[in-house]
């Protein structure tokens, strides 16, 4: 019988803020709160972004001065939602107004009388074009007089504005690489170390008393990027420096590498010796990394796996290709879709509009990670449950027109996660106590193809009226991470039994396909454990499609009843109390401003002298359990 891989903890930051603590999701139904938990997001928000410290008991504002939280809260209240969720861009690494680039041009021509400049000497381009004529300048100056007849190219410097102003950014003031010492990382490695810091302080336990339970070899961590770590301090830069006339560092290379989340992960958070990889898959990439973790634990092969992904790709570059696609809703796309004029203002809060009138998606930055634990480790140490992974399943797309466009793949994974759902919860409860985070992107061919296909499986499977989110209309769309905000925000779905609404979508589209689906273009409320599953969907470039199974934190109880027996369960809810308590420690901690991010570079780096090796095991010197080398034989009849 297989483990069950249950979610015992979790992290991350996006446009929302940070996800352990559910005060992400918080972010998103902020007007359906209580006061008293809209003070806290608030609060939350304000230490994030450094707007708001505890210091030896006493509140302090971003200039140091003292201040009363709650009044500095009432006051600041607007200024922080709006420099969250999908914006105007401001506060990045480019202006959009000012974009640079280099501009072609000749100097000169062949009909021209010829052509003279002065240059340095150390700028003299090599080779020295042929029908260059150079000439010393008086003793002492450094640069030379160059004539020649032939036309002469440069590149001029330029600036253009940008089509595309909105964006999904992570809140304003909050910067991941001043929580460590960052070295020059690029950005979606700092907010992996943030974001998986975030996960690994949300369980509640310490780390290292985890890793003295566990061998080293069934830990596992598949974790990375899509479109790999595209700033000046990645592959951006390894590409960009020459043409800049600048040199290439030692560290863009292997920093702009795909999996390097997975690396920082094991190296500097984690210390880990386990199973390490990344499974990319376009817009799908961060459940194909699920996958591969929750395979592992349903094998026995692993009783740990670390899932994540990060993508920042706010970069001129990566909008320019999305713009080029047709992909992003540009603002002159926005101001068309409300009869506004040119000279208006786009109404960027609104850019993404799923199921709606709409003309593009938005991109995002977004690092979400969780951790699976099997379900003897979960009860065993006390572990917080916040659902489980029942069941994720891949398929392409086949034969395509387009690169791009879309196919029958997602039928397959989205028919499969519904069976597999019902073999779980039965087919009553599949009917009327789930729902779909769809993929939801924004785009006109994304409404169209995926409504056809959620409204054609909810006839199929006898569902009247299924509650469809879309969490992209809040958080944008963050390429590797975007299965992982749909994650994350169900989550938050059970914590506070409350879906978020695509509130940007004011009316469906005439051609969304609506039969037998519940848009939530409000809040929807739903009582506790009315909700058993959450089906996660994923479209990706390229026909990598990929569905999931999500089982809430009730029925994950449940199975756990029915397998280790309702004694096991009050001894494990005894355990919990104390996991709790740090739990709550942690997100304490956090609404002071304390940061917790795990950093730890060159700390308990392992020798050959370390190793005990015999034929049987390997004995690791630092308190982790020792690593059995009986490798089970999956060939015995093929073998003397």
């Amino acid at each position: 019988m297989a483990n069950l891989p249950v979610i015992t903890g979790f992290g991350g930051i996006n446009a929302a803020g940070r996800s352990s603590g559910h005060n992400g999701f918080r972010r998103l139904v902020f007007d359906q709160l209580s006061r008293g938990l809209q003070a806290s997001t608030l609060q939350q928000l304000a230490t994030l972004t450094g707007q708001l410290r505890q210091d030896q008991g006493l509140w302090r504002d971003a200039n140091n001065a003292e201040v009363n939280v709650e009044e500095f809260l009432a006051a600041n209240e607007e200024t922080l939602l709006a420099n969250t969720l999908i914006r105007k861009i401001k506060d990045a690494d480019f202006d959009p107004k000012q974009i640079p680039y280099h501009q072609r041009a000749v100097f000169g021509g062949a009909d021209s009388a010829g052509f003279e400049f002065t240059l340095r000497k150390r700028d003299l381009p090599s080779p020295l074009p042929a029908d260059w004529q150079l000439a010393d300048l008086p003793a002492g100056d450094s640069s030379v007089h160059v004539s020649t007849k032939a036309p002469v190219p440069v590149m001029l410097h330029s600036a253009r504005q940008a089509e595309v102003t909105t964006a999904a950014q992570l809140p304003d003031g909050f910067d991941p690489a001043s929580s460590y010492a960052s070295r020059n990382h690029p950005r979606a490695l700092q907010m992996t170390v943030f974001g998986a810091s975030d996960a690994i302080n949300s369980l509640g336990m310490d780390w290292e008393r985890i890793r003295g339970l566990v061998p080293a070899d069934k830990i596992s961590v598949y974790a990375g990027s899509c479109l790999g770590q595209l700033d000046y301090n990645g592959s951006s830069g390894m590409l960009q420096a020459r043409l800049l006339g600048k040199k290439v560092s030692s560290k863009q290379l292997p920093l702009g590498l795909n999996e390097m989340p997975a690396d920082f992960l094991n190296a500097y958070l984690l210390g880990s010796l386990g199973t390490t990889g990344h499974n990319n898959g376009a817009c799908a990439t961060f459940l194909y990394n699920l996958r591969q973790g929750m395979r592992d634990i349903q094998s026995g092969s692993h009783r740990i796996a670390i899932i994540g992904t990060s993508e920042s790709s706010l970069v001129p570059e990566v909008f320019d290709a999305f713009t080029t696609m047709g992909a992003l809703a540009s603002d002159a796309s926005l101001l068309k879709l409300d009869g506004l004029d040119d000279a208006d203002t786009p109404d960027h809060r609104r850019a993404c509009r799923p199921f709606g009138d709409n003309s593009g998606f938005t991109l995002a930055e977004s690092a979400q990670f969780i951790v699976l634990f099997d379900d003897e480790l979960a009860l065993e140490t006390g572990a917080s449950i916040y659902g489980a992974v029942n069941d994720i399943f891949v398929n392409a797309d086949g034969f395509k027109k387009s690169i791009t466009g879309p196919g029958m793949g997602n039928y397959l994974t989205m028919a499969k996660a519904l069976a597999a759902t019902k073999n779980v919860i039965g087919e009553d409860r599949l009917r009327h106590h789930t729902f779909v985070q769809a993929h939801g992107t924004g785009t006109p061919q994304n409404r169209v193809t995926e409504s056809e296909i959620l409204s054609r499986l909810a006839q199929t499977f006898g569902i009247g009226s299924w509650p469809v989110a879309a969490v992209k209309s809040y958080v944008g769309h963050s390429v590797a991470s975007a299965a992982g905000d749909q994650l994350i925000a169900s989550l938050g779905a059970w914590a506070h039994h409350l879906l978020p609404g695509i509130k940007t979508t004011e009316q469906l589209a005439d051609d969304v396909a609506a039969t037998n689906l519940d848009f939530l273009l409000a809040h929807k409320e739903f009582d506790a454990e009315s909700m058993d599953a959450a089906l996660i969907n994923s479209k990706g470039f390229g026909g990598n499609n990929a569905s999931a199974s999500i089982l809430s934190p009730h029925i994950t109880q449940a199975m756990l009843s029915k397998r280790h027996g309702s004694a096991a369960l009050r001894q494990y809810r005894s355990r919990n109390e104390t996991v709790q308590e740090q739990q709550q420690a942690y997100n304490d901690a956090c609404g002071r401003g304390e940061n917790n991010t795990i950093y730890k570079f060159d700390h308990g780096v392992l020798t050959d002298k370390d190793l005990t090796l015999s034929t049987d095991r390997i004995k690791i010197n630092n308190g982790t359990p020792d690593i059995s080398l009986s490798v089970p034989n999956p060939y015995p009849d093929m073998c003397d």
